[in-house]
């Protein structure tokens, strides 16, 4: 599959108050293979322009410079989602957006007014960064609600997932299988209900692993519970922070950025 291309949007509905779904058609969607927590990049235009691709290259790095080589007046802007569903015979996918409070970024600002016709680009999904799941007795799946796609996919393929997702409020609970509690913010910090619920709950007996996702430091609190009070091992948590408070994926990495960074990758 060539992993760049256009994105053509074909429908979109509002899933909870806060999340859109969006569904894209384009070529190559129906080769893609599925996998758990499949990620991809898109390329919002900036306004009044049409998206301008970097030339195509298998090689992730070569593609990236192309990218940066592009005018900034001209350059989309990238970020990263996961594929929600996937519809192989109509070659589309679906990806949900939450629409953050506050100031609206420039993927929230597009969601808001996504309709059918709307094109992005994207990067990806890229069978490289498939990671397998975890055959651990039991594997703790814990994330906000930006986490929420990924755990929705996680949940189709295993049936031994304990899931904590803390969300907004009840409104933004979604339908998923298997044993889901659900946390609501309700005007609370951010990740202090969900850190708290894993925390206090209790696993079953047996090995344990843990998938992690959502905001970075909700994560890193998550993860340091899980080694330092559980004893669970590093190797065994996957974790990813997918957005940063008060920051956004075009500033630079924070020290715990790269740190994070660092460990994912076994240096």
């Amino acid at each position: 599959m060539n992993p760049t291309g256009l994105l053509e949007v074909t429908a979109v509905r509002q899933v909870t108050p806060r999340t859109v779904r969006v569904t894209f058609t384009g070529d190559g969607l129906g080769e893609l293979e599925p996998w758990p927590d499949q990620q991809l990049k898109l390329l919002f235009p900036p306004a009044g322009r049409p998206v301008r691709l970097p030339s195509a290259d298998d090689d992730v790095m070569r593609w990236y410079q192309a990218y940066l080589a592009i005018p900034e007046d001209e350059r989309p802007v990238m970020r990263s989602y996961t594929v929600r569903s996937r519809d192989p015979g109509r070659a589309a996918i679906d990806v949900d957006f939450v629409l953050h409070a506050g100031p609206a970024g420039p993927a929230t600002a597009w969601a808001r007014t996504a309709t059918p016709g709307d094109v992005l680009g994207r990067y990806g999904p890229d069978a490289a960064y498939r990671r397998p799941l975890s055959t651990a007795d039991t594997l703790l799946c814990a994330g906000d609600e930006t986490a929420l796609p990924a755990i929705a996919t996680i949940l189709s393929e295993v049936d031994n997932a304990v899931v904590f997702i803390e969300v907004a409020d009840a409104a933004e609970e979604q339908p998923l299988p298997g044993e889901v509690h659900w946390l609501h913010r309700d005007g609370a910090e951010h990740g202090a209900k969900l850190l708290a619920a894993v925390r206090d709950a209790k696993l079953p007996d047996g090995s344990v692993a843990a998938w992690l996702a959502g905001e970075a430091g909700m994560v890193r609190s998550l993860r340091r519970h899980l080694v330092a009070d559980r004893g669970i091992g590093k190797s065994a948590i996957e974790f990813t922070g997918y957005w940063r408070r008060s920051l956004t994926q075009d500033d630079a990495p924070t020290s715990e950025d790269l740190a994070d960074a660092a460990e994912k990758l076994g240096a």
